[in-house]
């Protein structure tokens, strides 16, 4: 099964340099898929949807392990109320399931926000649509490819 990943199809598209990485086992924890990259945690990017009103979505990439302050979240949005996308939600907005999404090649339109922290690691990989499957780029070809997003501090 080498069949090339949806996230990196589309980068192709966009003329962005990366890598397929393929782990040898199914990956359980963000600190084991680091390891096995060779990355730090903080190097893992963590796309994240967020349901901001009825059918209504942002996506949020974060950095490793760290925690989106909801709290900003919903003040950078206007927003009172926002909730994690459920899993259905997450798959019919993005094409991807949990776990394997990616900001790129996703099935609509949606508002990406970049929490700033990715992009100070020179090197990071990002969910490829497919399970066990990451893609490794740069964070300033992530950006370029990425040039209607917003970067934005969401860490406390």
């Amino acid at each position: 099964m080498n069949e090339t990943p949806p996230v990196s199809i589309a980068l192709e598209k966009l003329g962005i340099p990366h890598q397929v990485f393929r782990h040898v086992n199914p990956v359980t924890s963000l600190e084991q898929a680091a390891r096995e990259r060779g990355q730090r945690p903080e190097q893992v990017v963590r796309s994240i949807l967020f349901r901001i009103a009825e059918d209504e979505f942002v996506m949020v990439l974060a950095a490793g392990p760290a925690q989106i302050s909801w709290k900003l979240l919903r003040k950078l949005l206007g927003k009172s109320r926002i909730s994690m996308a459920t899993e259905d939600e997450v798959l019919a907005v993005t094409g991807y399931r949990i776990g394997t999404v990616g900001p790129f090649g996703i099935s609509r339109q949606l508002k990406v926000l970049i929490e700033a922290g990715v992009l100070s690691e020179e090197e990071i990989s990002i969910g490829s649509g497919m399970r066990n499957t990451a893609v490794v780029l740069r964070s300033a070809d992530l950006r370029r490819g990425l040039e209607d997003a917003k970067v934005v501090s969401l860490i406390e």
